[in-house]
């Protein structure tokens, strides 16, 4: 048994035992018709199984990327309820103990009739505790609904120092922007979205990469946001590349010729919009004299529900005389799965997809999100030996219509000649 198993079994048998001793609680203290009827029990019964079916599908079954990611989200927001009733739980198991060790065996005193009264008015400490908890457990939905309100355009900006050994002199400094999955399809607030725009544009990048995912399924989706992502200029370039939803391969369509052309509106958004879209080749970026290369490919991703467009060995190709490579590449378990293996000549790997599935927490200290489960980077910078990864968590959203803790990125990077600073 691996200790993958073991954890996910212990996983599994501790949420039995929360939930047998939720449901104990409950019935003990509440006095709600349902609570006790057979039927609640069977389908509260059923639903668990279902959640904990969906956790094991979850990790040892391939299953859709999309599909594992509801599930881990349902599986931790039903956590985090969990985890806000059972303190009050506790502490009534805690306070009726310690009423039953005080009295002993001695006997109760007789209630008075003025005592008897006051029982038909006051709610019991039991009830009030417990129904308490079941206030708690709003809380997560609550953040759900924050998430909703607030979350969904609070831009933010990420510095990050990215530091190349063989960056020509002339590209010290430089300042490099990066956004990711627009998602133009969920938008519903033009002046939010052209707030982030201008957000990035304060910032004067001297270049931009957009890494994909322009559209959940069609490029009319752009038809009220080309105008606001037009104003993403910068003096040595925008470049974009496409990601798995820019492909309309989650739409439906009567026939091959109009998805070919839907896709090709697509591509030429992109054009109008002033993008120089990379579709598995490079381009040779030259500041006085000394140049680096840009290369961009099409989608590739490690899970079989996600198309593998990408061509790095066209992408790549006459490029061995450049001293530095910046590759965008949508999904990043592409970086792992290839890059890193096969093409060690790629410095750094700018990225998105994740999403940070909109959900859980980060700081500049520590962050965490069910999506980890599913991707080994999903947010950030990561290192591999001489190569580098950038995942961007993205500017828009799919699914869930806001953020919770993973808010939209803009990520701004200096450019830095030299090696990484050692750090003890």
């Amino acid at each position: 048994m691996t200790g993958q198993t073991s954890i996910v079994i212990l996983i599994a048998v501790g949420l039995v035992l929360a939930d047998a001793y939720i449901l104990k609680s409950l019935k003990s203290a509440l006095k709600w018709r349902f609570l006790h009827n057979k039927w609640f029990n069977r389908v509260f019964w059923v639903a668990d199984s279902f959640l904990l079916t969906g956790l094991f599908l979850s990790v040892f079954l391939k299953i859709g990327t999309g599909q594992r990611a509801a599930v881990l989200m349902v599986f931790f927001l039903l956590l985090a309820v969990r985890l806000c009733l059972l303190p009050f739980l506790f502490v009534d198991d805690i306070r009726r103990l310690i009423i039953k060790l005080k009295r002993g065996n001695t006997k109760p005193e007789p209630i008075t009739s003025i005592q008897a009264e006051l029982s038909t008015i006051n709610i019991p400490r039991s009830e009030f505790l417990v129904k308490a908890g079941l206030l708690a457990t709003s809380i997560p939905l609550a953040g759900l609904g924050y998430g909703i309100a607030t979350g969904v355009y609070d831009y933010r900006i990420q510095r990050t120092t990215l530091y190349l050994p063989n960056l020509p002199k002339k590209f010290d400094g430089i300042k490099l922007g990066q956004i990711s999955d627009i998602h133009s399809g969920s938008f519903y607030n033009k002046k939010a979205v052209t707030g982030g725009v201008e957000m990035l544009m304060r910032e004067k990048p001297d270049l931009i990469f957009f890494t994909g995912d322009l559209v959940n399924d069609l490029p009319s989706e752009m038809k009220d946001y080309q105008d606001i992502f037009s104003k993403v200029k910068a003096p040595l370039g925008v470049y974009s590349s496409l990601g798995n939803h820019d492909y309309g391969d989650y739409a439906w369509w009567p026939d091959d010729a109009t998805k070919k052309k839907s896709h090709q509106d697509l591509v030429d958004t992109h054009k109008r919009m002033g993008w120089d879209l990379l579709r598995n080749e490079n381009r040779r970026l030259k500041v006085d004299g000394e140049e680096i290369g840009i290369l961009g490919i099409e989608n590739w991703g490690l899970y079989s529900r996600f198309p593998k467009y990408g061509r790095m060995d066209l992408a790549v190709k006459n490029t061995d005389d450049l001293p530095v490579k910046l590759l965008l590449s949508h999904d990043p378990s592409h970086w792992q799965a290839e890059v890193v293996p096969h093409y060690p000549q790629i410095d750094a790997t700018f990225a998105g997809h994740t999403h940070g599935m909109q959900f859980g927490v980060r700081t500049k200290e520590f962050q965490w999100s069910p999506v980890e489960y599913i991707y080994k980077e999903w947010a950030g910078l990561y290192h591999q030996g001489a190569q580098q990864l950038y995942v961007n968590v993205g500017y828009g959203f799919l699914g869930y219509p806001g953020r919770v803790g993973i808010l939209p990125e803009i990520t701004i990077f200096e450019l830095k000649a030299s090696p990484a600073p050692v750090t003890t």
